[in-house]
Formats: structure tokens, sequence, C-alpha cells
């Protein structure tokens, strides 16, 4: 997988040196020696940086390319792949700032993603919703509702013309609203929309 990062590095640090740090901290590399380094190749599983070139018009802005060896990533986890990526790479030290800017995927890791079970035919088919966009939202605020203020969100956003909402990233089954509860409310409202 090949990534293109722009980076801008804390004075006085090498852009080739940001780019390298990108590439260990994405993949193999940790911030001290452990012993367990000895244990494997991680030569074999490494991101390499391997090529830096400036941003024009932008002083001290460079393009980090670093390729990753397919054996990083679970088969069909588009969570894995980008975790892996850009999951802990943003609060680096040595970086000002950071941005994945392309992501090359190879064929052969693309077949790996199953896609959904079936096809937007089958989900107009269900809704009975042709020749048209799906609309939908994300019920906000993403927290702090009770779940029967949240089944009312969704009744509201469905009454008002959505054909979907769906739960934020962050919503689970905190104390204040609980998942068998939201559930229940969500239902009622769905029904009754």
């Amino acid at each position: 997988i090949l990534a293109a990062f722009r980076v801008t590095p804390q004075p006085g640090v090498p852009p080739e040196e940001a780019g390298a740090a990108v590439a260990a901290e994405s993949s193999t590399g940790t911030w001290t020696t452990v012993w367990t380094d000895g244990l494997t190749s991680l030569d074999r599983y490494k991101g390499r940086c391997y090529h830096i070139e400036p941003v024009p018009g932008e002083e001290s802005q460079f393009i980090a390319y670093v390729a990753y060896p397919l054996d990083l990533f679970e088969e069909g986890s588009v969570t894995n792949m980008f975790t892996s990526i850009v999951g802990n790479v943003f609060g680096f030290k040595a970086l000002r700032a950071l941005r994945l800017e392309d992501l090359r995927i190879p064929i052969s890791y693309v077949k790996t993603f199953q896609g959904p079970p079936h096809g937007i035919q089958v989900e107009r088919d269900k809704l009975n919703k042709y020749g048209r966009p799906l609309l939908g939202c994300t019920i906000k605020p993403k927290l702090g509702l009770s779940a029967k203020n949240y089944g009312r969100a969704v009744y509201e956003c469905l009454r008002g013309g959505l054909d979907f909402t769906k739960d934020d990233e962050n919503v689970n089954s905190q104390p204040f609203m609980r998942w068998r509860d939201r559930f229940c409310f969500c239902a009622e409202a769905l029904y009754k929309a």
C-alpha cells in the first residue's frame, strides 16, 4: 500500500527524518528499543519512506511517500488498514502538522474486501425508494441524549423525509443511553414514522 503524507516537520527536523518517522510509527516503529524486536524480522514489515518532495509554494511542507508491505494488514478490514496507517501518527512530536493526501491500494488487497452482502438494488427494494438518492443523517448531539429523546430524533428525521439515520461512532451503550433502550425507542420510532 502506498501513502502520500503532507508533512510539516518541527523546526530543525529534516524532512527525511520526519518522513522516516511517519513510516516507522505507522508500521513497526516504537518510541524505544524493546527486547522483542529480536524475535522477528522487523525489516520485512517495516514501512519505508521512499521519496520526499517539497510542496510547491508551501514553505517547510513536504510530501512523504511511504510504502507498506501488505503483510501488515488484515485481509478485508478497512478499519485495520486505516487504523494502521493513520491511527497513531498524527500526534507525533517531530511533526508540526501531518495530513494523509493519497492512498494507493493494490488490486490484490482490494479483492479481499467482500463489500456489502447485497447491492443497492436490494436496499432500494426493501425501502421501496427508486429514482433518487437515499438520504440519511447521523443523530446529533452524538452523546448525551436519553434513549427516549434519541428515538424521538430518529422519528422526526424519518417523518421529515430521510430514509435512514445512523449512530455516531461514539454511541455505544453508555449509562445515560443503554443500547437495548435505544433499540426499543428507535424501533418504535421506525414503526410510527
